[in-house]
């Protein structure tokens, strides 16, 4: 049992640390002018959906009955479509520190939606650990991102909204269809999901990626694309199905507070910021708050210690 659960942890804190060393990646790819938001958008979900085809041959073959396709188009809808699209919205419209900080909500809507459908209970272990980790991911961003405050979005407050309602779909993914992901393989899962986003996503990108003259793009932009696809999505989304089969939804969410560690010690090996005390006290804090909300009681141990009382 243990071993599943360190299995668990280990599969959301990579996912987690690859979604932190894409960030850079993605910068480069948008701050060149030459592809826009939608479109690197659109080559994740279609990249990461040929991809997870082709892993499909060498895997075992599962079937899924319609249902579950059906239920799996609207997984896509909330943990896919509307996270990274609205989230790409809300970017372009808000400070990219506005950004990082309204992703430290996750968690926290997380435990609500959490405490509403699978009635898994709101501790005050668990809501301390979600704090002390939120903290520390604040204190990262702030130290780190003071020349990114004022940003350069036109309309904060919506591209703010929009964020949140991107943190939001993805919680309500990791809650509501926690026990449909148990049933497949990631493989299964991902290329389903990945292809139903891809259908979405086309018809409102379409212009702009055949627009996008490919012939004279530059090698590193191809590399830093390829970076996103395989590393950012595909090896991160096989990770994630693991992690949400066998950790409470909380749980899985509070390692978001791992992205911002991975961008500040890029920053610092690029040589864009200086390693200090601060910042190993907001990354002590961040993993203190993992700890803490993995140490809180779930359902079914509450349970049990009213019934042995």
């Amino acid at each position: 049992m243990k071993s599943e659960a360190y299995k668990g942890h280990l599969a959301m804190l990579m996912a987690n640390v690859l979604w932190g060393c894409m960030s850079p990646s993605s910068k480069i790819v948008l701050s060149s002018g030459l592809i826009n938001a939608i479109s690197l958008t659109t080559f994740r979900m279609l990249g990461a959906a040929i991809v997870f085809w082709i892993a499909s041959i060498f895997t075992r073959k599962e079937h899924v009955p319609h249902e579950d396709l059906k239920h799996l188009f609207f997984a896509a809808l909330f943990g896919i479509v509307f996270n990274q699209g609205t989230y790409i919205f809300g970017v372009s419209q808000t400070s990219p520190i506005d950004a990082t900080i309204v992703a430290t909500s996750t968690p926290i809507i997380t435990m609500i939606i959490a405490a509403f459908y699978l009635k898994e209970p709101i501790t005050g272990t668990k809501i301390l650990g979600i704090f002390v980790g939120a903290a520390g991911a604040l204190t990262l961003i702030l130290s780190g991102q003071q020349t990114a405050v004022t940003g350069n979005g036109s309309n904060n407050v919506w591209g703010d909204i929009l964020c949140l309602i991107a943190q939001c779909s993805f919680s309500i993914y990791v809650v509501v269809y926690k026990g449909l992901i148990g049933r497949y393989s990631p493989v299964t899962l991902m290329k389903w999901m990945f292809t139903y986003s891809a259908i979405c996503t086309i018809p409102f990108s379409y212009n702009s990626v055949v627009s996008i003259d490919f012939a004279t793009l530059p090698l590193d932009i191809y590399l830093n694309i390829a970076v996103v696809v395989l590393g950012g999505t595909f090896f991160a989304y096989l990770l994630v199905p693991i992690g949400q089969r066998i950790l409470r939804p909380t749980v899985a969410t509070m390692y978001n507070y791992v992205q911002p560690i991975i961008a500040s010690i890029i920053t610092v090996i690029v040589g864009l910021d200086t390693f200090g005390l601060m910042k190993s006290i907001a990354i002590a804090l961040v993993f203190l708050g993992v700890y803490i909300v993995t140490r809180s009681k779930s359902k079914e141990q509450l349970k049990q210690l009213k019934g042995e009382r």
